[in-house]
């Protein structure tokens, strides 16, 4: 094995190995959303306890039961986000192992000298490039429901 082939195993894996520090990114930002929608979901269970805890005392007023229902539709629409971005996060994540799985094949392809391997590492890269894409579109979905979130809460207020 002569210093070409170690040149032509290092740009083979290099698209695999861009993708996955890619992934990485889009996982971290994906999950700081994961964090703050989840946080969210705690801050209004919270207040729907208090408020409840609140008009057990006393008798329930309109703008309280208003309150409640936005709280609940807001519970609802955060939890259905929610699912999502865990969609999201699991297609990212497979995303990274096919792209690991192709880097991998590469490697072995061009040290072992076996050519079928040639149309197992496309696959690969392939079904990680489809199951980003298949993250993106969760993400877009995630966000869209996002946008109608706030809507409610503002509406709610007037």
């Amino acid at each position: 094995m002569d210093i070409d082939d170690f040149l032509k195993a290092i740009q083979l894996m290099l698209a695999p190995s861009v993708m996955i520090s890619a992934c990485g990114l889009l996982l971290l930002g994906i999950s700081n959303k994961n964090s703050s929608i989840t946080n969210r979901i705690r801050l209004l269970n919270e207040e729907k306890r208090r408020v409840l805890l609140k008009t057990v005392e006393t008798q329930m007023e309109y703008i309280t039961s208003v309150r409640l229902q936005s709280i609940a539709k807001q519970l609802n629409n955060l939890l259905f986000r929610l699912r999502l971005v865990r969609n999201v996060i699991i297609s990212y994540t497979i995303g990274i192992f096919l792209f690991i799985m192709s880097s991998l094949v590469i490697g072995i392809e061009i040290f072992s000298g076996f050519v079928f391997l040639d149309f197992l590492k496309t696959v690969f890269f392939v079904f990680g490039m489809v199951s980003v894409g298949v993250g993106l579109i969760f993400a877009l979905k995630e966000t869209l429901i996002g946008y109608k979130i706030v809507e409610l809460e503002i509406k709610a207020d007037d």
